[in-house]
């Protein structure tokens, strides 16, 4: 998970704000003590999705946008149950550390006088969130092939089922005078998931607690109000007390304001938080290239059973070397390698002569010092050894081979605004992810040519 704000709202009908959930969202900050700058307005006017934040008057960088008091944080501390989930905490236990937070989510939804009601009020409508694990699976499929998404969902929706009958069920079931009927259903689980994936803060560990585990997420009123750009003009900073909203940027009157959250590919947008930035806003944006898909490459390379055995013991050693793995991938970005030392290292122990791999294999990889020719920025790609190029452009084009289409089907259609127009929310989505990501491809079949 990020460390920023997750979130974009769904859009509702344009021009028919109703004012009566921002009135007791502000009449509850004002209680609470959550204090908004007289600068900012909470509106859907004037914003990308849904609810935003709005400048009222111009802004500069390093004025304080809103306060939130930790205790008008919900997480598993601040909830009316967090007594009873920390003495349970130990049966709480799952992969992701959700479980305590989403429990807290399903009694303060459910329970009459929470005093949480007035934040979920300005929530999305659960049932109309545009994450692809809501989308039917054919066309989830269909829109996303070879983007990585299908495979992430599938994982999530597993993962969720599991935990929700092994964990989550199980303890409501055993306290319901805390958990009404109406909340023990695996779609508000699913629903509530998805939230908190979109909508959930992480507090980052400090530097000397980077051994421990990662903080458990926090809901933050008013700050997970706030858009995302790649290019944002606010931060989150944590203090003891409270968390602050910072502006980064100057933020003209008008304008709305936007969070971070990370730096994130538009693939990793749709998939955790239902939304992408349309190319090419993206500066963040990447395109995977299989771990296996390279070994793939270098197979077909392979013309007898003895060449075959030396690419996998080659590949072996890459295992040991903890370079590559089996479900891994190498990250390509627009201007570099994200993952340069393991394709570095892939691409030379698969291409180097037999004799200097049986060498470097003796020496545990050790004694060959980097050098500048091998590194792997985009403008260096034309320089690497021929046999390095033509691995890197043999496995280009296998991973090309996964999408359904090709780079001049998803042109046309974005070049026709016309024809554009007339997709599907969903298919403008998918089409933006599959287009970015073929544009790093195909970037990289150039530079290896």
């Amino acid at each position: 998970m990020a460390t920023q704000a997750k979130r974009r709202r769904v859009a509702g009908p344009a021009g028919c704000e109703d004012p009566a959930p921002v009135a007791g969202f502000l009449s509850w900050c004002r209680r609470v003590g959550l204090e908004l700058s007289p600068k900012v307005a909470v509106s859907r006017q004037g914003t990308v999705a849904g609810y935003g934040m709005v400048a009222r008057e111009s802004v500069q960088p390093g004025e304080l946008l809103f306060a939130v008091p930790r205790a008008a944080v919900l997480s598993q501390h601040t909830c009316s149950i967090s007594g009873l989930l920390e003495r349970e905490r130990g049966a709480l236990q799952s992969q992701s550390g959700w479980v305590p937070l989403l429990l807290a989510l399903l009694h303060e939804l459910q329970a009459p006088a929470s005093p949480w009601s007035p934040y979920f009020a300005l929530w999305p409508e659960l049932g109309r969130l545009e994450h692809p694990m809501f989308w039917p699976e054919e066309e989830r499929r269909r829109l996303l092939q070879g983007t990585g998404v299908p495979e992430a969902v599938e994982k999530d929706l597993a993962s969720i089922r599991s935990e929700y009958y092994s964990i989550v069920l199980p303890f409501m079931e055993a306290h319901p005078d805390l958990f009404s009927p109406r909340v023990r259903s695996l779609e508000l689980y699913h629903q509530l998931v998805a939230l908190v994936m979109a909508y959930s803060f992480q507090e980052p560990l400090e530097e000397e607690e980077d051994e421990k585990e990662p903080n458990s997420p926090l809901m933050v009123p008013a700050a997970d109000i706030l858009n995302h750009l790649a290019n944002h003009n606010a931060n989150l900073e944590y203090s003891p007390n409270c968390l602050r909203m910072v502006a980064t940027q100057p933020i003209p009157k008008g304008h709305e304001i936007f969070n971070t959250y990370g730096q994130m590919a538009n693939w990793q947008l749709i998939h955790m938080y239902g939304f992408v930035e349309p190319y090419p806003d993206n500066t963040d944006d990447t395109a995977d290239i299989q771990m296996v898909t390279v070994r793939e490459a270098a197979l077909q390379g392979t013309k007898v059973e003895a060449e075959r055995l030396l690419l996998y013991e080659r590949w072996d050693f890459l295992c040991k070397l903890e370079m590559v793995g089996e479900e891994g991938a190498f990250v390509i970005g627009r201007e570099e390698v994200l993952t340069e030392e393991e394709l570095t290292t892939t691409l030379k122990v698969l291409c180097m002569p037999a004799e200097e791999f049986r060498e470097f294999k003796d020496q545990d990889g050790w004694g060959d010092d980097k050098r500048e020719e091998d590194s792997l920025t985009i403008t260096n790609i034309p320089k690497l050894k021929a046999s390095w190029r033509q691995l890197l452009r043999d496995s280009v084009l296998l991973t090309l081979q996964t999408y359904a289409t090709d780079l001049k089907t998803e042109q046309d259609l974005l070049s026709n605004k016309e024809v554009y127009a007339k997709l599907s929310w969903r298919e403008q989505q998918a089409l933006q992810v599959r287009y970015g990501q073929k544009m790093i491809l195909h970037q990289l079949l150039e530079l290896t040519s």
